[in-house]
Parts: structure tokens; C-alpha cells; sequence
């Protein structure tokens, strides 16, 4: 999707990293209790290649090179305290923007924008039982440590939650044990001042469950989940404006609502002792109904995933395939925040498949190929009837 590249001085950039430094020094991280720093990172470079296929109209193509980088540290300051901070390319202050943190080799080699991706607090008790097993968690955390994810159906990879969650079942790096899990979100989306009116901030409300486990060497995992978006008509003008232009949401959000009913689960096994494969599946609908909200179509307010993996790529000559379809009618999820890859007019109203592959070559360098094909399900939506043809090459390093 289309970025808006902000300019920073490597300068500072170089300040953001001695922030960070003089942060964790300041909150005692370099004292010798602390049991480990934590840091992480990855380096992308991805090179795409998207086809819009225009009915009666000249195709036309767009090719980019791209990067997202991401570096973070994480450290566990005690048994019961550990938090992070993590900067990250891609502005991040436009909601256009929530699914993204590439940035486009453009503008004559001038230096790419670096935001505060990350910055939360991890409060894990011990006592009264607790042993760990529960995180309370405050600020700015990745999607997949925050929330259960299955796939990209209705959260990007990229999104980054901002609030308070409330875990039991997740480990301190966000991954699920075995046995129950559940969640409980409360996720600032945009902030009214109240001063100069009257009406509430918008906000995410949700809650997961759902429950790990393994029958004869097949692991699986079965949830279900609930996502409600509070007091849409309230965001800011401008957020609107670009909802309305770019993911083809309506002007008048008062009118529209989300209160997304979501139920996942994947299987797992081995074809061979080396080779495991994965089936992987998620169903989520649109709760909210007509009769309250006009904006709605109580026929286009359902989407799904079916997906299939084998192999895992996780140590060096080893790969990994991957595929699945998915279907999201129009109503049916908040468009901001489901894959941005998938984008034809909008990330809703679409159907297709995509299919991908991972090798990784040395230690820590992944390669990979991943092409998507995508169309309106809605024609009368777009009279052109445009098809989105997307082909994208990675190299990934992670440290």
C-alpha cells in the first residue's frame, strides 16, 4: 500500500537509539538483577511487483523496492516485571498506516522515517497463586504477543496494540502454553478532548478464549473471540476522510458499526519426522445489524480463511509452503486493520488465494516468494472490475 515517507535526519535517528539506551539505564535495566537485555531485530528487503487487471481499461503495474526494519529490547528487569521498546520504519501516525512498516526506496536517498513501534509494561504476578501464568500488560505491543492470532484475517502482522490486555494462557513473549488461553483487550483507537466536547474516545473492546492441546501427536487449537469497535462516528475528520478514500468506509461512521464475532483454530502434525505441516482455518463475522446501523448490508457481513503449511524453514536448508484463500465481504471486518497485501479497492469486498514459499539459506537469512491474486466479490462496487495480481521477494535476517 501506498506509504507516507517521512524524513529523519540520521542524526536523529542515532538520538532515538541513545533514548532507548538511557531509558532502560533509567529504569534500572542496567542493574546486574536484571536477568537479560533482550535485544532483537530483523532487516527486510522486499521487492513487489502488483498487476491491476481493469476491465476495458489498460493494465497498469507497480514496481517497488521496499525495506522494514525493527529493532527492540526486551528486557526481564525481575521474576514478576519485564517490558520493551522497539523503533521500526513505517510512520505510524495515520491510520492509513496501521498495517504497514515498509517504507519505498524513493526520494533521491533521503533517510527513511524510524517510529516508537513498541513500549510496554509487562506485570506477570507470582503470588497468590498466579505462578506467572497471568500478564498484565500497558502501552504499545506486536499483534501477535498482544492477542491469539491465527493468521491475517482479521489482524495484519504489522499492527501494533495500543492499551491494556489482560492475558492468562500466554507465556512473558506472548505465546500461547498448552490448555486455556484468554484475552481481554481494552484498545485506545483515537482520543477526544473532552474539554471541547462531550463525546467519548473511540475505542476496541475484546476477548478471546481458547484452548491448546494434542491428541496422538496432533497438536490443535480451537477459540473463538469477540472484537467490538466503540463510537466509530466520533474519529477525527481527517481519519475519515482517508478510511473513506482508502479503504472505501463510509463519511459517516455513525452509521456503520463492528462488533465482529471471530472463531479459529488450526491443526498440526508430521508428515515425516523432519517435515510438519499445519492446517489452519478462521471464520468471523459482523455482528452488528442493519436495523441499528443503515450503513450495513446484512448480507455482505461474513469473511473466512482456510490455509494449508508444510515445513517450517526454521534452521538452515530447511523450507517451508504455504497457501490460502480467503473471502471478506464488505461489512465484515474492519478494513484498516485486516492484511494490506490483499488490497484490490479496499482489503474488504475481496476474494482469492495467495501461496508462498520460505528457504532459509544461511543462519538467520531467510528467502522467500509470495504471490497473491485478488478480485472484488461486489462488481457493482467498482463498475472496472479491477483483479490484483501481487508478487513479492524477501530477504529477511533476523538477529
Amino acid at each position: 500500500m501506498n506509504m507516507k515517507v517521512k524524513q529523519t535526519n540520521p542524526i536523529f535517528f542515532m538520538k532515538k537509539i541513545a533514548m532507548i539506551v538511557g531509558l532502560a539505564a533509567a529504569l534500572g535495566f542496567n542493574n546486574a538483577d536484571a536477568a537479560d537485555w533482550n535485544w532483537k531485530g530483523d532487516v527486510r528487503y522486499r521487492y513487489d511487483s502488483s498487476v491491476k487487471d481493469v476491465v476495458n481499461q489498460s493494465d497498469f503495474s507497480r514496481d517497488r523496492n521496499r525495506t522494514r526494519v525493527r529493532l527492540g529490547v526486551y528486557p526481564w528487569i525481575n521474576e514478576e516485571l519485564s517490558g520493551g521498546i522497539q523503533l521500526s520504519t513505517g510512520a505510524a501516525d495515520v491510520i492509513k498506516e496501521s498495517a504497514s512498516r515498509n517504507q519505498t526506496y524513493e526520494n533521491l536517498f533521503t533517510p527513511k522515517g524510524i517510529d516508537l513501534n513498541e513500549a510496554f509494561i509487562d506485570y506477570h504476578p507470582t503470588a497468590y497463586g498466579f505462578d506467572g501464568a497471568v500478564n498484565l500488560i500497558l502501552g504499545k505491543r506486536e499483534v501477535a504477543n498482544t492477542v491469539i492470532r491465527i493468521d491475517d484475517l482479521v489482524w495484519d502482522s504489522d499492527l501494533t496494540f495500543e492499551g491494556a490486555t489482560l492475558q492468562f494462557g500466554k507465556d512473558s513473549n506472548g505465546k500461547e502454553k498448552e490448555g486455556i488461553n484468554l484475552i481481554a483487550g481494552y484498545y485506545l483507537l483515537d482520543e477526544n478532548d473532552r474539554s471541547k466536547n462531550k463525546v467519548p474516545d473511540t475505542v476496541l473492546q475484546l476477548v478471546q478464549g481458547a484452548y491448546n492441546g494434542e491428541i496422538n501427536e496432533i497438536t490443535y487449537m480451537v477459540g473463538a473471540g469477540y472484537n467490538s469497535y466503540r463510537h466509530l462516528g466520533n474519529l477525527k475528520a481527517a481519519t475519515k476522510t482517508s478510511l473513506n478514500g482508502d479503504y472505501a468506509l463510509p463519511l459517516d461512521l455513525s452509521k456503520s458499526a463492528f462488533n465482529i464475532v471471530e472463531f479459529f483454530g488450526k491443526l498440526g502434525g508430521h508428515i515425516t519426522e523432519k517435515l510438519p505441516w499445519k492446517l489452519y482455518g478462521e471464520y468471523a463475522f459482523n455482528n452488528a445489524d442493519q436495523a441499528d446501523y443503515s450503513n450495513i448490508d446484512n448480507n455482505r457481513r461474513a469473511s473466512y480463511q482456510a490455509g494449508l503449511t508444510i515445513g517450517d524453514a526454521k534452521e538452515v536448508g530447511k523450507w517451508a509452503l504455504d497457501a490460502n484463500y480467503n473471502r471478506i465481504e464488505r461489512d465484515a471486518l474492519f478494513a484498516p486493520f485486516t492484511d494490506s497485501d490483499r488490497k484490490v479497492k479496499s482489503t474488504t469486498n475481496i476474494k482469492g488465494f495467495e501461496v508462498g514459499a520460505i528457504y532459509h539459506l544461511v543462519q538467520n537469512l531467510n528467502v522467500g516468494a509470495r504471490y497473491y491474486h485478488y478480485k472484488n466479490i461486489d462488481k457493482s462496487q467498482d463498475a472496472t472490475d479491477p483483479s490484483l495480481n501481487l508478487l513479492q521477494l524477501d530477504a529477511l535476517v533476523k538477529f
